[in-house]
């Protein structure tokens, strides 16, 4: 059987190596080539022997992800629809910004969390995403960006916060972002690493042991009630047990707060009652509050907040001492925005419907 290299972090590849009579090194020499050059011909790895090259071609392949489609927006963010087999596709985005050009990465096609904000869970769930298929989208980003006059890669940060739930794929994200942060291969720090969950509270735990990097966390809502009716994993983990997983994971974490992200959903989650109940919510957990005005689509059931109710709850929070981003909305123009990626799928949750039924009752 063909094996694909991407789908091996530098521990895999050496058992690999060592299975075919290999010595382990090669493994580092491997993911050099991969990575660092963006080679996937093993006959362009001058540095290996000629044997060793014929043996890799006749049994592996180093096979990055198709790119079906490639958009770039007026504000120079970039999207790229990935194949990835079956009919199916994930999205893949690039927002340059001065100091920095961040990576947003898919973990699953669709999603299963049922969000009611997100036109991603619109397509419910199909499968998780090999680890070939998720640092794929790095290896297809960089190789189209290339790097700057300076010779460094253009692109510096990654957040899993693409479509899935990166903690629902726990085995192959962690083995992906394995893969950025090591030497060998991109050498992201953890501080550029940042991985957002909805609230998967025993795999916070487990992340926090195995690959602790920035955290993230899809807050959307003050209290237990609206959260269990707009992020229904809230039912599973509330609020409080979230809150004391955030607190648990900043024992070991690279950075020395949370991001919680809320996105604004007018007459929703969005009154001077709610920042307050907010600040009440997070008191013992180091953060900081990334505001995101919501992007609309078609039978959502929201509206995006007014700027002024974002002014006044940002206002709250800033008061009381947070840090306070109110997110600048980025690629709008090619449905690459926060809530849009692949937003134009066929809605196989029927949830438009529901709420369409729930509404005519009413």
């Amino acid at each position: 059987m063909t094996v694909n290299l991407l789908n091996f972090n530098q521990a895999a590849l050496a058992e690999y190596f060592q299975s075919i009579g290999e010595k382990p090194f090669r493994a580092k020499q491997m993911m050099r080539w991969m990575y660092h050059f963006g080679v996937n011909e093993f006959a362009e790895m001058t540095d290996i022997a000629k044997a060793l090259r014929e043996k890799l071609a006749a049994e592996a392949v180093i096979a990055p992800p198709s790119v079906h489609l490639e958009q770039i927006s007026e504000d120079g963010t970039r999207k790229w629809l990935i194949d990835v087999g079956a009919g199916n596709g994930v999205e893949t985005v690039f927002i340059p910004e001065d100091d920095r050009g961040t990576l947003c990465v898919s973990s699953q096609v669709g999603c299963a969390l049922d969000c009611t904000f997100c036109s991603t869970g619109r397509q419910g769930f199909n499968r998780n995403l090999s680890v070939a298929e998720i640092i794929g989208q790095l290896w297809v980003a960089n190789k189209a960006l290339g790097r700057d006059p300076k010779g460094d890669r253009i692109l510096s940060n990654v957040v899993m916060m693409g479509m899935g739930e990166p903690l629902a794929n726990f085995d192959n994200v962690v083995s992906a972002m394995n893969i950025m942060l090591d030497d060998s291969a991109y050498g992201l720090s953890r501080r550029r690493v940042t991985l957002s969950t909805s609230g998967m509270v025993p795999a916070m735990d487990r992340l926090r042991e195995e690959c602790p990097v920035a955290l993230a966390v899809s807050l959307h809502a003050p209290n237990d009630a609206l959260r269990d009716e707009i992020v229904p994993i809230n039912r599973k983990y509330p609020l409080a047990e979230l809150m004391a997983a955030c607190q648990r994971y900043l024992e070991k974490a690279p950075r020395d707060f949370v991001t919680f992200e809320y996105v604004m959903l007018d007459g929703v989650n969005d009154t001077l009652e709610h920042a307050k109940q907010l600040l009440d919510v997070v008191r013992d957990v180091p953060c900081k509050f990334n505001l995101i005005p919501f992007n609309p689509f078609p039978n959502s059931g929201y509206d995006t907040s007014k700027p002024d109710n974002i002014r006044r709850f940002r206002d709250i929070l800033m008061q009381a001492g947070y840090i306070v981003t109110t997110r600048k909305t980025r690629g709008d123009d090619i449905d690459a925005a926060c809530g849009q990626l692949a937003g134009k799928v066929q809605d196989k949750t029927k949830r438009s419907l529901r709420r369409i039924k729930v509404e005519a009752v009413a």
